[in-house]
Formats: structure tokens, C-alpha cells, sequence
């Protein structure tokens, strides 16, 4: 079983960045595609950005393209997600799961999750 724990969110205003992390413990995260999912308040919760355990292929929602970048460090167990461009719209509590499926966008694809960090946009 892997543990994870998701950090870094905060309060940002509009057009800022934020780096998220989330840290493996029990397992090797390397065994794992990664994906980070958000839920925004009053809203169900969408696939953000995936990157599979083997070759590293990464997939990203449509509304996070050429903003969001996903990325993993085997070593260190950890997994990263960075957010530039950051609009109003991209409230919500980020979440990182792990997954034994290598291409893994769906929801109930995933075995473990963390806690979730809460990101705050400012306009």
C-alpha cells in the first residue's frame, strides 16, 4: 500500500504560480502512474494531469494545457505539478493518486489518495 500527502496550495491572485508536490511513503511511487485530479467547491472531481509509471507519458485536461505541468522524481518519491497561469477558475482542492494502470484518466482507475491541498485564486 502507498501512502500520499499532497503540499503546497495556497492563496495566489490571478496569473500567478503555484508548485504542488505530493510525497510517497510505503511504496515505491515509481510503481505507479501518478495523476492529480481537483474538485472545485459545489463541483464534481476532474482528472487534472496524468504521468504513467513506465516511459513517463504524460496527459493533461484539456483546460490545463500549455499551463499545467506534470512530473515525477522515482528517487526522491515524489510527484509535481506545476501551475502557471493560474485563472479564478482553477479553485479547488487538488488531490494526487496513484495508479497500477499505465494510462490511467478515469476517476476509478486510481487505488490510493492523498488528503487533498486546497489552491485558492484570487481575481
Amino acid at each position: 500500500q502507498v501512502q500520499l500527502v499532497e503540499s503546497g496550495g495556497g492563496l495566489v491572485q490571478a496569473g500567478g504560480s503555484l508548485r504542488l508536490s505530493c510525497t510517497a511513503s510505503g511504496r515505491a511511487l515509481s510503481r505507479y502512474t501518478v495523476g492529480w485530479f481537483r474538485q472545485p467547491p459545489g463541483k464534481q472531481r476532474e482528472i487534472v494531469a496524468q504521468i504513467s509509471w513506465d516511459e513517463g507519458r504524460t496527459w493533461y485536461g484539456y483546460r490545463m494545457r500549455g499551463r499545467f505541468a506534470i512530473s515525477r522524481d522515482n528517487a526522491a518519491n515524489t510527484a509535481a505539478l506545476q501551475m502557471n497561469g493560474l485563472k479564478p477558475e482553477d479553485t479547488a482542492i487538488y488531490y494526487c493518486a496513484a495508479s497500477i494502470t499505465s494510462i490511467a484518466t478515469e476517476e476509478g482507475q486510481y487505488n490510493y489518495w492523498g488528503q487533498g491541498t486546497q489552491v485558492t485564486v484570487s481575481s
